[in-house]
């Protein structure tokens, strides 16, 4: 459709400028006077209006930040005064457009322009594409108008039937930005100008389909929240009022104490993330009445409170913690040498990189094993102390139920999770110090195996994955450290003990326990019996004594404890005024202050009242739950008038043990005469041996060589030297066999004053873990027959007191 751009009529009116607005013909809007522009253009159109007669005209122009547009809109002042705020204005009628030109003088302060009307007829009847876009935009503009409810505006609408018109009735819609409503005023070509408007207005119909869509998902969204947070109220009060009733607090959880929410913001695994957003689910779903709420309610406490994500920093200072552990504990060189050894490979392993490899961290498990009292748990406290982590402890001692270890099933009632993941959720990080104390105290019953479930828990290669049955999620073990601790070795079942690295602990020597006592014990007893350092003192002889004579034990429990009642006996005789303090005890006042002492060594007594000073007694040594010990064998020739025969054993001995009797005697028979002995007597009379105490359970091989030289002795005559012990096993031909336990057996002969120690040839490499100033004390002979033991441990025959040797034949 053309425009005649020629049919124009020139004319010249005042501009009222319209800052970011723009009127389009037909339009009608109310203009406020108390702009100055706005003011000057009005009256200086009614100023040329009363002039020329007629109704005041101006220019109403689009002024875009201070740039005029080129076209504008020829306004009627149809009414001046106020507006509906109190301020005066005009009412103005836009009536068609005006091609601005050139500026001109006219009256009042108002800016003038020439303009060129242009004429916007159109050309009827309308063609058949033009009368499509009027139904078109009717229906757009129908539609968009029933939305927003403005019923009274559709129906002027439709009455519209000039397509120019009708495109500028868009100029009244509000979604329609400044620079759209410019091109509206600028496009002269009213069907171009109507497809514009149709194209707007389906753009924001469109985008108001897709904001009402996603408002209504929203709204569905928060009303769905807020009906589930009504309803979870009113089922609080009614929980309440039930209790209410009931005269008892509400077995519902409090809402204030959301699961869900504590359970997204935890930082859980992804893994305990999941199967803890089921059971929150389940627990919404579970009624009041059903147990599996508080079981459910009780799993995700147990859940919540576990530090999946924290963790200790490990202290890499590795002389630092070589400090920290030889300031706590005197000795124990071999675990020392462990910790070290697994801080410095855990520090390299950080350094590049290596902190998880396939799933697994670095942690470690190792087993201390050794006589009590020679400080295997508190070395647990040490350890954590140098590595800068957490400590538990864990007691294993008379354990007897599985599900102590692994947990209970969350079916019965009272279920918690088992002791490991107690002891993680105690210590508060995920790569604590975890002490299994007791770990050969533990049994089984019809209630299971504790220690087949320990398997998977000490195993480097699958505890990175250990499933407890309360949790039923995995919880990665491989960081922890775990210290088990344990009397006897044979007690931990094997396939146990080969998970674990093993390091024992054989006791101290005499040395070491002044040390100890002086350093440790001393301080610590002073403090509990409220004494200052500076007030009581025992002297080094007097530490030694205590060690030595009043105390004979592996480790420094019953040395702490004659400490400590020694210095109790200071104490009251300060209070009595019996003592003065300062005080400095010494080794001749002990005797006066806790008695005479309970270990005098053989060596000590008078040489008739020792138990070598006849014949057929000799010295062993043997290993005990407490650590090594002497071992006294007494042999007896019955009268053989009483018609004994054979051999009897006494003492409370194990099938082992009778049979390395078995053995002694029947390699004596054997080769009687090659060692000049009697050997009719043992044909002829019974043979009776004795292991004193009797109330103490023995066995093992070791005391075959003692039994074979108590035997000896016995035969011969000759006393067996008070100054020496032995240990070894004896075969049918004589050989002595290797033993276990050699430390602890060389600690205990130091410890009762015993000077020469006959050993199996082939144990003499184990004497290298022996402390030197033990082995400085003690001269060890290595054997592998038993005709050298006789020869080093039997006193010549002039040494036999007259009359007590046996005779060749009775």
């Amino acid at each position: 459709m053309a425009i005649d751009s020629n049919a124009v009529t020139p004319l010249a009116l005042p501009v009222l400028p319209l800052d970011d607005e723009v009127v389009l013909p037909g339009m009608v809007v109310p203009l406020d006077l108390s702009d100055t522009d706005v003011r000057a253009a009005v009256e200086a159109a009614q100023a040329a209006a009363r002039e020329g007669g007629g109704k005041p005209e101006v220019l109403l122009v689009p002024r875009v930040d201070g740039t005029y547009a080129g076209t504008g809109v020829i306004g009627t002042v149809e009414q001046v005064g106020r507006l509906s705020d109190g301020d005066p204005g005009a009412l103005i009628r836009g009536r068609g457009r005006v091609r601005i030109g050139a500026g001109t003088s006219g009256p009042g302060g108002a800016l003038w322009v020439e303009g060129t009307r242009v004429d916007e007829a159109v050309p009827a009847p309308l063609p058949g594409a033009a009368a499509e876009l009027v139904k078109e935009y009717k229906a757009l503009a129908t539609s968009w108008l029933k939305k927003r409810g403005a019923w009274q505006v559709v129906d002027r609408v439709q009455q519209i039937e000039d397509i120019s018109a009708l495109a500028d009735n868009s100029g009244y819609s509000p979604f329609l930005t400044t620079a759209q409503k410019v091109q509206l005023l600028e496009t002269v070509d009213a069907v171009a100008r109507l497809k514009l408007a149709i194209q707007w207005l389906g753009e924001h119909l469109a985008e108001q389909d897709v904001a009402e869509s996603i408002a209504k998902d929203v709204q569905e969204g928060v009303d769905k929240q807020q009906r589930e947070f009504l309803l979870r109220r009113q089922l609080d009060a009614v929980r309440k009022e039930l209790a209410d009733l009931n005269g008892g607090p509400g077995s519902g959880a409090d809402e204030s104490d959301d699961y869900r929410a504590r359970v997204e913001a935890a930082g859980l695994p992804e893994h305990v993330r999941e199967a803890a957003l089921k059971e929150v689910d389940k627990l919404e779903r579970s009624s009041d009445q059903s147990p599996e709420g508080s079981w459910i309610r009780t799993w995700l406490d147990t859940v919540l409170e576990l530090p999946w994500t924290e963790r200790t920093e490990d202290a890499y200072d590795i002389p630092g913690a070589q400090r920290i552990l030889d300031a706590e504990h005197a000795g124990l060189q071999d675990v020392k040498e462990r910790i070290t050894e697994y801080l410095a490979v855990r520090k390299r392993r950080a350094e590049r990189g290596l902190g998880v490899v396939g799933g697994r961290r670095g942690g470690a498990v190792l087993a201390l094993v050794g006589p009590p009292g020679v400080g295997k748990t508190s070395l647990g406290e040490s350890v954590a102390h140098a590595m800068g982590r957490k400590f538990v402890r864990v007691a294993l001692g008379g354990v007897r139920d599985e599900a102590e270890i692994r947990g209970h099933r969350r079916t019965y009632v009272g279920a918690l999770p088992g002791r490991i993941v107690r002891a993680v959720k105690e210590a508060g990080s995920m790569n604590p110090v975890v002490l299994l104390d007791e770990i050969d105290k533990v049994g089984s019953d019809f209630r299971g195996d504790p220690a087949a479930a320990l398997l998977e828990v000490l195993d480097p290669a699958q505890n990175h994955t250990f499933r407890d049955h309360y949790l039923e999620v995995e919880l990665d073990l491989s960081d922890v450290v775990f210290l088990a601790t344990a009397n006897v070795l044979e007690a931990i079942p094997e396939a146990l003990l080969d998970r674990m690295e093993l390091v024992r602990l054989d006791g101290y020597t005499e040395d070491e326990k002044v040390v100890i006592a002086r350093d440790h014990l001393l301080p610590r007893q002073l403090e509990r019996a409220g004494l200052e350092k500076d007030e009581v003192a025992l002297d080094e002889s007097a530490l030694r004594k205590l060690a030595g004579e009043y105390t004979r034990e592996a480790g420094v429990r019953n040395l702490e404890r004659a400490v400590a009642r020694l210095l109790r006996k200071v104490a009251a005789q300060h209070e009595l005024g019996a003592r003065e303090l300062p005080f400095t005890v010494t080794e001749a006042d002990l005797r006066g202050l806790i008695g005479r002492p309970h270990h005098v060594p053989e060596s000590a007594q008078d040489p008739a009242e020792r138990r070598t000073a006849v014949p057929g007694v000799a010295t062993g040594l043997a290993v005990t739950g407490a650590g090594g010990d002497v071992l006294f064998v007494e042999a007896s020739l019955a009268d053989p008038e009483t018609g004994a025969s054979g051999l009897t054993l006494t003492g409370q001995l194990g099938d082992v043990m009778k049979e390395s009797a078995q053995i002694a005697l029947s390699f004596l028979r054997s080769h009687g005469a090659e060692l000049e002995l009697p050997v009719a007597d043992l044909k002829d009379r019974g043979v009776h041996i004795h292991f004193p105490a009797g109330a103490v359970p023995k066995d093992g091989p070791s005391a075959g060589i003692t039994m074979t030289t108590a035997l000896a002795s016995l035969l011969s005559g000759r006393l067996v030297r008070t100054d020496v012990a032995m240990t070894g096993e004896v075969s049918l031909t004589g050989r002595v066999l290797p033993i276990g336990g050699l430390k602890q057996k060389l600690l205990a002969a130091h410890r009762a004053g015993i000077t020469t120690v006959v050993i199996p040839k082939r144990n003499e490499a184990d004497l290298d873990d022996v402390p030197a100033e033990v082995l400085d004390t003690l001269e060890v002979h290595p054997v592998t027959d038993v005709r050298q033991v006789l020869e080093i441990a039997l006193a010549p025959a002039s040494a036999a007191r007259p009359g007590e040797r046996i005779p060749a034949a009775a």
